[in-house]
């Protein structure tokens, strides 16, 4: 049995089931979690968790909501000295064997001062570890979110890249890059190609967004809005686990936002995606993009809706099927292998990519 600290970023849930998804693979190991907000409420039901700040991205009117991200990170930031010192005497009282990081930023740099091999295993480190070939138009998002990426989250002795796309990895020591890890109650629904769209934004609402979904010629089941009505051939329902899964396998395809959790998983079950990343958020735009780029979905903007676009994706959705079907999109086995060596030997193999 080894003993595992676990940091794991706060917000947007998928991080959190991530990592509660890897953990209960490991029944044999202790985890001891450090995280805060949303994902501290779904890991403590769970796991024994240490809660701590984490500087994190806050979203307003279907956008990067500046002001808030940066009090966020000051406040974070001043409480730096204190909150480090904190997890370092945790880790001094648990003593673990090796520790891990799902986008978290303190426990990576305490495991380095006590000498404790991290690694961290999350889908942000594709922008930074990955070449990419992009349009000059984004250089500046992709050289902030770069710079956020490699001075907040990058400290951690290893990296897992975890991806629904695969772009080649930039040379270099302990990284390696992973399909998606779903979590087990996805393997409980088997995926069939049924006549409802399926909808799911868990971000604010453009308001021409539901005036849209009217336009479509078929059922759309729609999560996101927090209640459960009948709206012509919207279905609205509240968020149900089972409900939004099983709502997905039987979909035809999926219209959300850009969160690589729920694209992925829409993916494994086969389905085409149209996706509308949150503005300012360049990780969401990079997996919308690259969703469009292989040929599996349609990169639109809620804020300049394109009501043809949305229509005549349906001429081209059994071709973006074919597609995502040719593909996997199931990294669980591989990935948890490398977690089980990085445990085991403090450092996972090298993967060359040519």
């Amino acid at each position: 049995m080894a003993r595992i600290l676990y940091g794991v970023h706060g917000s947007q849930h998928g991080h959190a089931i991530r990592a509660l998804t890897l953990a209960r693979r490991f029944p044999q190991h202790e985890f001891l979690f450090v995280t805060s907000e949303e994902a501290a409420g779904i890991l403590r039901r769970h796991y024994p968790v240490e809660t701590a700040l984490n500087p994190g991205t806050r979203y307003k009117n279907y956008a990067l909501d500046l002001p808030a991200t940066v009090k966020l990170a000051v406040k974070t930031f001043l409480h730096r000295g204190s909150e480090l010192a904190r997890i370092g005497r945790v880790i001094e009282r648990f003593k673990p064997d090796a520790c891990l990081s799902d986008y978290e930023y303190f426990v990576p740099i305490a495991a380095r001062r006590a000498g404790i091999a991290c690694l961290s295993l999350d889908h942000q480190h594709v922008i930074t570890l990955c070449r990419h070939d992009l349009p000059g138009s984004v250089w500046w998002d992709l050289a902030s979110t770069s710079f956020s990426v490699n001075n907040l989250f990058s400290n951690a002795t290893d990296h897992l890249i975890i991806s629904f796309y695969q772009p080649p990895l930039k040379p270099g020591p302990g990284r390696a890059i992973s399909p998606p890890i779903h979590r087990e109650k996805v393997f409980e629904h088997e995926p069939r190609v049924g006549e409802h769209i399926l909808v799911y934004q868990s971000c604010s609402i453009c308001e021409n967004f539901v005036p849209l979904l009217k336009t479509l010629g078929r059922p759309v089941i729609v999560y996101g809005y927090g209640r459960d009505a009948q709206d012509g051939n919207l279905t609205f329902k509240s968020f149900s686990e089972n409900g939004l899964l099983a709502d997905m396998a039987s979909c035809n395809f999926v219209i959300c936002g850009g969160g690589h959790t729920l694209m992925s998983e829409a993916l494994y079950y086969g389905k085409p995606i149209i996706s509308l990343p949150v503005k300012g958020a360049f990780e969401q735009w990079l997996n919308a993009y690259s969703l469009q780029k292989l040929g599996y979905g349609l990169h639109l903007d809620m804020h300049h809706l394109d009501e043809a676009a949305v229509a005549g994706f349906e001429s081209r959705v059994e071709a973006c099927r074919e597609r995502v079907l040719a593909a996997d999109f199931r990294g669980n086995e591989y990935a948890f292998a490398m977690v089980e060596e990085f445990i085991r030997q403090g450092r996972i193999p090298d993967v060359v990519d040519t």
